[in-house]
């Protein structure tokens, strides 16, 4: 019972720490979106840090779509504000959708 309940504690924290807040792109039920800043940018992944210590890296899928300011992962750079969709979980992590808007100054 004793290892059970840290365990449970720290499911619980992963898991209301990449809740969406009011999405700007719609991710499927199984989706999550995480917000933040392009950290790195290489060929077919990229690294976004939300700027409260969570830096997760993503590659491109098949089927990625990228929306907003840039509309093809090509263009994406260093500093772009971006929002990803991806299932959290799968390994490696996936990003399906991208909505990218203009750097934050």
């Amino acid at each position: 019972m004793r290892r059970i309940a840290p365990i449970a504690a720290v499911v619980a924290v992963a898991t209301f720490s990449f809740a969406p807040v009011a999405s700007a792109i719609e991710c499927d039920g199984m989706q999550r979106s995480f917000s933040g800043e392009l950290q790195k940018v290489k060929g077919k992944s990229i690294v976004v840090d939300n700027k409260k210590g969570d830096k997760i890296k993503f590659q491109q899928h098949d089927s990625t779509v990228v929306s907003g300011e840039k509309t093809k992962w090509e263009d994406l750079k260093k500093g772009d504000a971006v929002e990803v969709c991806s299932k959290m979980l799968e390994k490696p992590r996936y990003a399906y959708k991208v909505d990218s808007s203009e750097p934050k100054d």
